[in-house]
């Protein structure tokens, strides 16, 4: 794959309490690596990864990996409103990060208006001794209407599922129109928006047109 090329841009932001594991999952995710001590993000940091969503359709993945820590939120709420999807990550073994998952999810929600932000909830530290049970977290996902899943970035169990669910979540948005290209907003970018409204278009008659009748109905 020609990573030189891509038919759309998407910027993901990380969301979540500090130690979480959110730069864990981003390391792993983007480099395939787990370090047992990592320096806690001081505001944002950047990383870039593609993924092919369907056969031919690349997608540039800029994601911004933001500190968890109340003294640098004015810093990391100015990324919220170019961001088109982001992932909501909770320590599975810490139940404080888990009940500030809403706090975060209502504090993006508010800021990026009108724009929309699509999510993932993630448990972090599969691996380990867990304090919130998947029960908790799935009910929770249920009230805001977002995907679960579970992952450990220590043994990779799921970090590529986090990230693809999430991108073609958004990508999937795009096509539907939950989401939508804006001038001014750095959410979503597209090489070819010719292309983009032909392939809308094309989704949109095949669901409307009438489906033909069997000989014997």
């Amino acid at each position: 794959m020609d990573l030189t090329l891509w038919q759309y841009q998407f910027r993901i932001i990380m969301l979540g309490d500090s130690t979480v594991g959110k730069s864990s999952l981003l390391k792993r995710y983007t480099e395939d690596l787990f370090l047992e001590s990592i320096n806690q993000t001081v505001g944002v940091d950047f990383y870039v990864s593609f993924l092919e969503v369907e056969p031919g359709v690349r997608v540039k993945l800029q994601f911004w990996d933001t500190a968890g820590q109340e003294r640098f939120r004015s810093v990391t709420r100015s990324y919220y409103r170019n961001s088109v999807g982001g992932l909501l990550v909770f320590d599975m073994t810490n139940r404080d990060s888990f009940d500030h998952i809403k706090e975060w999810h209502d504090e993006v929600r508010e800021r990026v208006q009108p724009h929309k932000v699509l999510f993932v909830l993630v448990g972090q530290k599969s691996d380990r001794e867990r304090v919130v049970s998947r029960e908790e977290a799935e009910k929770l996902a249920g009230q805001l209407g977002l995907p679960y899943v579970e992952a450990s970035a220590k043994t990779g169990h799921n970090v590529r599922e986090c990230f693809e669910l999430l991108t073609r979540r958004v990508y999937q948005g795009l096509l539907s129109g939950e989401v939508e290209l804006q001038e001014g907003w750095d959410g979503i970018k597209c090489a070819a928006p010719q292309a983009l409204q032909f392939q809308k278009a094309s989704i949109s008659q095949a669901s409307t047109a009438p489906k033909k009748k069997k000989c014997c109905e």
